[in-house]
Protein backbone atom coordinates (compact mmCIF):
# COMPACT_ATOMS: atom_id res chain seq x y z
CA UNK A 1 0.00 0.00 0.00
CA UNK A 2 1.30 3.18 -0.48
CA UNK A 3 1.00 6.10 1.71
CA UNK A 4 0.58 9.93 0.28
CA UNK A 5 2.74 12.33 1.42
CA UNK A 6 5.69 9.39 1.36
CA UNK A 7 8.05 8.75 -1.65
CA UNK A 8 7.15 6.11 -3.59
CA UNK A 9 9.11 3.00 -3.49
CA UNK A 10 11.10 2.08 -6.64
CA UNK A 11 9.89 -1.93 -6.60
CA UNK A 12 7.21 -2.99 -4.40
CA UNK A 13 5.97 -6.83 -3.70
CA UNK A 14 2.94 -6.90 -2.72
CA UNK A 15 1.53 -10.89 -1.38
CA UNK A 16 3.45 -12.20 -3.97
CA UNK A 17 3.53 -16.34 -4.08
CA UNK A 18 4.65 -18.92 -7.05
CA UNK A 19 4.43 -22.42 -6.89
CA UNK A 20 5.68 -25.55 -9.00
CA UNK A 21 3.26 -27.89 -8.86
CA UNK A 22 2.68 -29.41 -5.55
CA UNK A 23 5.94 -27.32 -4.41
CA UNK A 24 5.35 -23.27 -3.00
CA UNK A 25 8.55 -21.53 -3.88
CA UNK A 26 7.45 -18.10 -3.03
CA UNK A 27 4.93 -18.17 -0.21
CA UNK A 28 3.05 -14.57 0.26
CA UNK A 29 5.94 -12.78 -0.04
CA UNK A 30 5.74 -8.26 0.45
CA UNK A 31 8.14 -5.83 0.96
CA UNK A 32 9.78 -2.52 -0.55
CA UNK A 33 13.09 -1.01 -1.88
CA UNK A 34 13.67 2.50 -1.85
CA UNK A 35 15.59 4.22 -4.21
CA UNK A 36 19.42 4.09 -3.69
CA UNK A 37 19.28 1.09 -1.41
CA UNK A 38 21.94 -1.72 -1.85
CA UNK A 39 19.95 -4.73 -0.42
CA UNK A 40 21.48 -7.82 0.47
CA UNK A 41 18.65 -10.50 -0.12
CA UNK A 42 19.72 -14.33 1.85
CA UNK A 43 18.50 -17.46 2.26
CA UNK A 44 19.45 -21.39 2.58
CA UNK A 45 19.25 -23.23 -0.71
CA UNK A 46 15.74 -23.84 -1.82
CA UNK A 47 14.33 -21.16 0.12
CA UNK A 48 12.87 -19.03 -2.99
CA UNK A 49 16.13 -16.01 -3.34
CA UNK A 50 16.18 -17.27 -7.19
CA UNK A 51 12.52 -17.46 -8.47
CA UNK A 52 11.54 -14.19 -6.21
CA UNK A 53 14.27 -12.28 -8.49
CA UNK A 54 12.86 -14.00 -11.57
CA UNK A 55 9.51 -12.81 -10.82
CA UNK A 56 11.19 -9.08 -10.36
CA UNK A 57 12.82 -9.70 -13.49
CA UNK A 58 9.58 -11.09 -15.35
CA UNK A 59 11.16 -14.55 -16.35
CA UNK A 60 8.24 -15.87 -13.70
CA UNK A 61 4.69 -14.63 -13.76
CA UNK A 62 3.64 -14.97 -9.70
CA UNK A 63 0.71 -16.81 -9.10
CA UNK A 64 -0.58 -14.72 -6.48
CA UNK A 65 -0.35 -10.93 -5.61
CA UNK A 66 1.35 -8.23 -7.40
CA UNK A 67 4.55 -6.24 -8.24
CA UNK A 68 4.94 -2.61 -8.70
CA UNK A 69 8.00 -0.47 -10.38
CA UNK A 70 7.34 3.35 -9.15
CA UNK A 71 3.64 2.01 -8.12
CA UNK A 72 2.51 0.61 -11.46
CA UNK A 73 2.42 -3.02 -12.15
CA UNK A 74 4.91 -4.95 -14.03
CA UNK A 75 2.05 -7.01 -16.18
CA UNK A 76 0.92 -3.37 -17.11
CA UNK A 77 3.48 -2.44 -19.44
CA UNK A 78 5.96 -5.18 -19.14
CA UNK A 79 8.60 -3.79 -22.09
CA UNK A 80 8.62 -0.86 -19.97
CA UNK A 81 9.29 -2.76 -17.10
CA UNK A 82 12.37 -4.45 -18.52
CA UNK A 83 14.24 -1.44 -20.31
CA UNK A 84 15.05 0.06 -16.41
CA UNK A 85 15.65 -3.39 -14.67
CA UNK A 86 19.20 -5.16 -15.47
CA UNK A 87 19.40 -8.80 -14.52
CA UNK A 88 22.57 -10.73 -13.99
CA UNK A 89 20.81 -14.39 -13.11
CA UNK A 90 23.21 -16.86 -11.12
CA UNK A 91 24.09 -19.05 -14.12
CA UNK A 92 25.10 -15.97 -16.49
CA UNK A 93 24.17 -17.47 -19.79
CA UNK A 94 26.81 -15.82 -22.30
CA UNK A 95 27.75 -16.42 -26.07
CA UNK A 96 31.02 -18.25 -25.68
CA UNK A 97 31.70 -17.77 -29.18
CA UNK A 98 31.37 -14.44 -29.25
CA UNK A 99 34.41 -11.63 -28.65
CA UNK A 100 33.19 -9.19 -25.68
CA UNK A 101 32.45 -6.27 -27.88
CA UNK A 102 30.79 -7.87 -30.44
CA UNK A 103 28.32 -9.53 -27.61
CA UNK A 104 27.99 -6.27 -25.90
CA UNK A 105 27.19 -4.58 -29.18
CA UNK A 106 24.59 -7.31 -29.87
CA UNK A 107 22.85 -6.94 -26.51
CA UNK A 108 22.60 -2.85 -26.93
CA UNK A 109 21.02 -3.67 -30.20
CA UNK A 110 18.54 -5.70 -28.11
CA UNK A 111 17.52 -2.91 -25.61
CA UNK A 112 17.25 -0.17 -28.67
CA UNK A 113 20.48 0.96 -28.83
CA UNK A 114 22.43 1.74 -32.08
CA UNK A 115 24.73 4.15 -33.67
CA UNK A 116 26.74 6.71 -31.10
CA UNK A 117 23.93 6.18 -27.76
CA UNK A 118 25.78 2.08 -28.28
CA UNK A 119 28.92 2.88 -28.43
CA UNK A 120 28.54 5.45 -25.72
CA UNK A 121 26.61 2.81 -23.23
CA UNK A 122 29.22 0.16 -23.72
CA UNK A 123 32.36 2.59 -23.20
CA UNK A 124 30.52 3.19 -20.10
CA UNK A 125 29.56 -0.62 -19.07
CA UNK A 126 32.91 -1.97 -20.03
CA UNK A 127 34.75 1.00 -17.95
CA UNK A 128 33.14 0.63 -15.17
CA UNK A 129 33.21 -3.18 -14.92
CA UNK A 130 36.76 -2.77 -15.68
CA UNK A 131 36.44 -5.21 -18.92
CA UNK A 132 38.89 -2.95 -21.21
CA UNK A 133 41.33 -5.41 -21.10
CA UNK A 134 39.10 -8.41 -22.74
CA UNK A 135 36.97 -6.38 -24.93
CA UNK A 136 38.57 -7.79 -28.28
CA UNK A 137 38.77 -11.27 -26.45
CA UNK A 138 36.28 -14.98 -27.48
CA UNK A 139 34.01 -14.90 -24.34
CA UNK A 140 35.26 -18.50 -24.41
CA UNK A 141 38.66 -17.83 -23.37
CA UNK A 142 38.57 -15.71 -20.25
CA UNK A 143 38.39 -16.53 -16.54
CA UNK A 144 35.20 -17.15 -14.95
CA UNK A 145 36.28 -13.35 -12.80
CA UNK A 146 35.82 -11.62 -16.46
CA UNK A 147 33.22 -13.52 -17.33
CA UNK A 148 31.11 -12.17 -14.39
CA UNK A 149 32.39 -8.60 -15.25
CA UNK A 150 31.11 -9.08 -19.25
CA UNK A 151 27.98 -10.42 -17.14
CA UNK A 152 27.38 -6.89 -15.17
CA UNK A 153 28.49 -4.91 -18.00
CA UNK A 154 25.64 -6.69 -20.03
CA UNK A 155 23.13 -5.81 -16.70
CA UNK A 156 24.11 -2.45 -16.62
CA UNK A 157 24.63 -1.26 -20.48
CA UNK A 158 21.33 0.24 -20.62
CA UNK A 159 21.36 2.24 -17.22
CA UNK A 160 18.58 0.65 -15.47
CA UNK A 161 17.11 1.93 -12.64
CA UNK A 162 17.10 -1.52 -10.75
CA UNK A 163 19.88 -3.99 -10.70
CA UNK A 164 19.33 -7.64 -9.58
CA UNK A 165 22.28 -9.54 -9.17
CA UNK A 166 21.51 -13.52 -8.55
CA UNK A 167 25.07 -14.84 -6.81
CA UNK A 168 27.38 -12.69 -8.78
CA UNK A 169 30.32 -14.31 -7.47
CA UNK A 170 29.42 -17.84 -6.97
CA UNK A 171 32.44 -20.04 -8.33
CA UNK A 172 34.95 -17.36 -8.01
CA UNK A 173 38.77 -17.65 -5.90
CA UNK A 174 38.55 -15.21 -3.26
CA UNK A 175 40.77 -12.59 -5.08
CA UNK A 176 37.98 -12.82 -7.62
CA UNK A 177 35.18 -12.39 -5.13
CA UNK A 178 36.80 -9.27 -3.70
CA UNK A 179 37.53 -7.62 -7.48
CA UNK A 180 33.48 -8.43 -8.31
CA UNK A 181 32.86 -7.40 -4.64
CA UNK A 182 34.08 -3.38 -5.58
CA UNK A 183 32.55 -3.37 -8.60
CA UNK A 184 29.40 -4.00 -7.07
CA UNK A 185 29.74 -1.37 -4.43
CA UNK A 186 30.54 1.23 -7.38
CA UNK A 187 27.45 0.04 -8.72
CA UNK A 188 25.40 0.46 -6.33
CA UNK A 189 26.07 4.12 -5.59
CA UNK A 190 24.39 5.25 -8.89
CA UNK A 191 21.41 2.80 -8.77
CA UNK A 192 19.31 0.46 -6.69
CA UNK A 193 20.65 -2.93 -6.15
CA UNK A 194 19.34 -6.20 -4.92
CA UNK A 195 21.95 -8.65 -4.21
CA UNK A 196 21.65 -12.67 -3.80
CA UNK A 197 24.79 -14.14 -2.22
CA UNK A 198 26.13 -17.03 0.19
CA UNK A 199 29.20 -15.05 0.84
CA UNK A 200 28.12 -13.25 4.26
CA UNK A 201 31.05 -10.76 3.77
CA UNK A 202 29.61 -9.55 1.04
CA UNK A 203 26.58 -8.50 2.23
CA UNK A 204 28.25 -6.60 5.64
CA UNK A 205 30.46 -4.67 2.99
CA UNK A 206 28.43 -3.79 0.41
CA UNK A 207 24.66 -3.87 1.49
CA UNK A 208 22.76 -1.00 3.87
CA UNK A 209 19.92 -3.36 4.09
CA UNK A 210 19.27 -7.58 4.61
CA UNK A 211 16.44 -9.63 3.93
CA UNK A 212 16.18 -12.50 4.33
CA UNK A 213 13.91 -15.63 2.90
CA UNK A 214 13.30 -19.21 4.14
CA UNK A 215 11.04 -21.37 2.98
CA UNK A 216 9.29 -19.18 0.58
CA UNK A 217 8.66 -16.46 3.33
CA UNK A 218 10.48 -12.85 4.44
CA UNK A 219 12.01 -13.73 8.00
CA UNK A 220 13.81 -10.84 8.33
CA UNK A 221 13.80 -7.54 6.84
CA UNK A 222 16.27 -4.33 8.10
CA UNK A 223 19.26 -2.45 8.39
CA UNK A 224 22.26 -4.99 8.34
CA UNK A 225 23.76 -3.73 12.08
CA UNK A 226 20.28 -3.35 13.55
CA UNK A 227 19.33 -6.69 12.75
CA UNK A 228 22.43 -8.62 13.64
CA UNK A 229 22.43 -6.44 17.27
CA UNK A 230 18.55 -8.18 17.58
CA UNK A 231 19.51 -11.23 17.37
CA UNK A 232 18.08 -13.66 20.00
CA UNK A 233 20.25 -16.33 20.14
CA UNK A 234 23.30 -17.55 23.03
CA UNK A 235 26.11 -15.30 23.15
CA UNK A 236 29.08 -16.27 24.35
CA UNK A 237 31.01 -13.78 26.87
CA UNK A 238 34.65 -14.41 27.90
CA UNK A 239 35.82 -14.05 31.34
CA UNK A 240 38.91 -14.32 33.39
CA UNK A 241 39.30 -13.72 37.11
CA UNK A 242 41.43 -14.92 40.00
CA UNK A 243 39.69 -15.89 42.90
CA UNK A 244 37.51 -18.72 44.91
CA UNK A 245 34.78 -20.70 42.87
CA UNK A 246 35.02 -18.48 39.64
CA UNK A 247 33.24 -21.00 37.50
CA UNK A 248 30.71 -22.22 40.16
CA UNK A 249 29.59 -19.03 40.51
CA UNK A 250 29.82 -17.78 36.92
CA UNK A 251 27.22 -20.91 36.01
CA UNK A 252 24.55 -20.29 38.61
CA UNK A 253 23.66 -16.70 37.22
CA UNK A 254 20.49 -16.71 36.00
CA UNK A 255 20.55 -16.70 31.73
CA UNK A 256 23.81 -18.97 31.52
CA UNK A 257 23.48 -21.85 29.49
CA UNK A 258 26.96 -23.21 30.03
CA UNK A 259 30.46 -22.51 31.42
CA UNK A 260 33.52 -23.59 28.99
CA UNK A 261 36.68 -23.25 30.40
CA UNK A 262 39.12 -22.05 27.92
CA UNK A 263 43.25 -21.24 28.68
CA UNK A 264 43.91 -18.32 30.93
CA UNK A 265 46.41 -15.36 29.93
CA UNK A 266 47.55 -14.81 33.76
CA UNK A 267 49.00 -17.17 36.19
CA UNK A 268 46.15 -18.18 39.10
CA UNK A 269 43.22 -17.30 37.23
CA UNK A 270 40.87 -19.15 35.87
CA UNK A 271 39.17 -18.20 32.70
CA UNK A 272 36.28 -19.46 31.25
CA UNK A 273 33.92 -19.03 27.93
CA UNK A 274 29.65 -17.87 29.54
CA UNK A 275 27.49 -19.26 27.54
CA UNK A 276 24.07 -17.00 27.94
CA UNK A 277 20.49 -17.05 26.38
CA UNK A 278 19.46 -14.30 24.43
CA UNK A 279 17.75 -11.60 26.11
CA UNK A 280 20.05 -11.73 28.83
CA UNK A 281 23.18 -9.66 29.80
CA UNK A 282 24.55 -11.10 32.45
CA UNK A 283 27.88 -8.98 32.35
CA UNK A 284 26.57 -6.10 35.25
CA UNK A 285 25.90 -9.28 37.44
CA UNK A 286 29.32 -10.63 36.85
CA UNK A 287 30.97 -7.45 37.96
CA UNK A 288 28.76 -7.30 41.18
CA UNK A 289 29.75 -10.93 41.57
CA UNK A 290 33.14 -10.69 41.32
CA UNK A 291 32.74 -7.52 43.57
CA UNK A 292 31.11 -9.12 46.51
CA UNK A 293 33.37 -12.38 46.33
CA UNK A 294 36.69 -10.23 46.40
CA UNK A 295 37.54 -11.63 42.92
CA UNK A 296 40.33 -9.71 40.88
CA UNK A 297 38.60 -9.50 36.93
CA UNK A 298 41.28 -9.12 34.31
CA UNK A 299 38.83 -9.72 31.48
CA UNK A 300 35.11 -9.38 30.99
CA UNK A 301 34.19 -9.06 27.35
CA UNK A 302 31.09 -10.24 24.91
CA UNK A 303 31.66 -11.41 21.65
CA UNK A 304 29.87 -9.59 18.77
CA UNK A 305 27.36 -11.77 17.09
CA UNK A 306 27.59 -11.65 13.60
CA UNK A 307 25.80 -11.72 10.29
CA UNK A 308 26.32 -16.01 9.82
CA UNK A 309 24.78 -15.96 13.88
CA UNK A 310 22.00 -14.32 12.73
CA UNK A 311 21.51 -16.46 9.52
CA UNK A 312 21.68 -19.58 10.95
CA UNK A 313 19.21 -18.71 14.00
CA UNK A 314 16.25 -17.60 11.40
CA UNK A 315 16.83 -20.46 9.31
CA UNK A 316 17.79 -23.16 12.00
CA UNK A 317 16.10 -26.64 10.68
CA UNK A 318 17.31 -26.33 7.40
CA UNK A 319 19.75 -28.24 7.17
CA UNK A 320 17.92 -31.07 5.81
CA UNK A 321 15.79 -29.07 3.44
CA UNK A 322 16.04 -30.26 -0.07
CA UNK A 323 15.68 -27.42 -2.84
CA UNK A 324 11.88 -27.14 -3.75
CA UNK A 325 11.66 -23.32 -4.36
CA UNK A 326 15.05 -22.57 -6.53
CA UNK A 327 15.32 -26.00 -7.76
CA UNK A 328 12.24 -26.52 -9.36
CA UNK A 329 12.53 -23.18 -10.99
CA UNK A 330 15.55 -23.89 -12.32
CA UNK A 331 14.28 -26.97 -13.94
CA UNK A 332 11.07 -25.14 -15.03
CA UNK A 333 13.93 -22.46 -16.65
Amino acid sequence: MITRGKAMSLLTLQGVSKAFGDITAVDDVSFSVDRGQVVGFLGPNGAGKSTTMRLITQFFDPDAGEILLDGVPLATDTLAAKRRIGYLPENNPLYTDMVVGDYLTFIARLRGLVGAAATAAIGDAVGATAAEEVYYRPIGDLSKGYRQRVGLAQAILHKPDLLVLDEPTEGLDPSQRVEIGHLIEGLGQDRTVILSTHVLSEVTRTCSRLLIINRGSIVADGLVDVLVAQATGSVQILVEAEGDGVADGLGSLEGVQLVTPRESSVPGSTAVSVTVGGGHDVRPKIFEMAKDRGWTLYELFQETRSLEDLFLELTADDDDQSSPGDGQASEAA
